[in-house]
């Protein structure tokens, strides 16, 4: 790949998705788009950035954009921000929605759905606290590929593996050859959507929850600005945030206000507090326990 090219990529790469991809990364790129060349039968990467300059085809640019993005995750990743959820802030929820009994989390940047599905075995295991509940689990990533994978709940044993507890896996997963397939019951409890960080995001509602872990990391600071700044009117003025353990919002945002007492989670600054937003339609919805989860 010739400097001019690579240049042209990264360029692309950060009015895309916000990936700000440093010059020392040029081996990386030419080994993923190696294989995306492969894929798609063009013959090299210059072609490939050839095609890419031309600016027709949306479908390549997204292909692209997949194959540098990073999609490392894992069920109960770094297992504090669960426990987190789990001891304090879904307590905290229950207690503070109890008139309108409904609560919404988004998990941003959601990969191929661990983090959500993690979420979700949290939530089942207190269904009985949950009756007559409207319980909302969203999770948005950039690549439509990703996310029919999330959606598909199918995970293959080093997945499995990588921090998921045995109990979990007897209650939640099925055996599929020699991969694994969450429950149907669970994986309706999580509705995945396509969303790019950059972009508006009035159309999903307001959350009482947002994650959005380990991504930050990904992006230079005006990016990460930008994100901070999209992501502050989407979250309830008394909700919760949650960042990744190497992530803050330290002279990145005025908008979110680290809480004292426990690392990672993040409120909204008073001046930041905005009304309550309506509950979008056509999300998936958490009934009674002996109803289940419906669409």
């Amino acid at each position: 790949m010739t400097e001019t090219d690579f240049a042209y990529l990264r360029l692309l790469l950060q009015q895309r998705s916000g990936l700000s991809l440093t010059a020392d990364k040029q081996y990386l790129a030419e080994s993923r788009l190696s294989i995306l060349c492969r894929r798609r039968g063009v013959a090299d990467i210059a072609t490939l950035i050839g095609q890419l300059r031309l600016g027709r085809d949306r479908l390549l640019e997204n292909a692209v954009v997949d194959a540098m993005t990073t999609n490392e995750t894992l069920f109960f990743r770094d297992r504090t921000p669960f426990d987190l959820f789990r001891d304090v802030i879904l307590p905290e929820r229950l207690a503070a929605n109890a008139a309108s009994r409904s609560l919404r989390i988004w998990c941003a940047a959601v990969s191929s759905g661990q983090e959500a599905y993690s979420l979700a075995m949290l939530i089942d295991d207190i269904a009985g606290r949950l009756a007559g509940w409207k319980v909302e689990i969203i999770g948005t990533d950039i690549s439509a590929e990703i996310l029919e994978k999330a959606r598909s709940g199918i995970y293959s044993q080093f997945e499995i593996q990588r921090g998921l507890p045995i109990q979990m896996l007897l209650k939640y997963f099925e055996q599929r050859g020699d991969k694994w397939q969450l429950t149907e019951r669970l994986r309706h409890m999580v509705e995945f959507r396509q969303h790019n960080l950059l972009e508006r995001n009035d159309h999903l509602g307001r959350f009482d929850i947002i994650l959005c872990r380990n991504v930050l990391i990904y992006f230079d600071v005006p990016t990460k600005m930008k994100v901070l700044e999209l992501l502050a009117p989407r979250l309830a003025p008394d909700g919760a945030f949650i960042l990744g353990a190497a992530e803050t919002v330290l002279g990145l945002a005025t908008k979110f206000v680290g809480d004292p007492d426990h690392r990672g989670l993040y409120r909204q600054a008073p001046l930041a507090a905005q009304p309550r937003a309506v509950t979008t339609a056509g999300s998936r919805a958490y009934a009674a326990p002996l109803a289940g989860w419906r669409a």
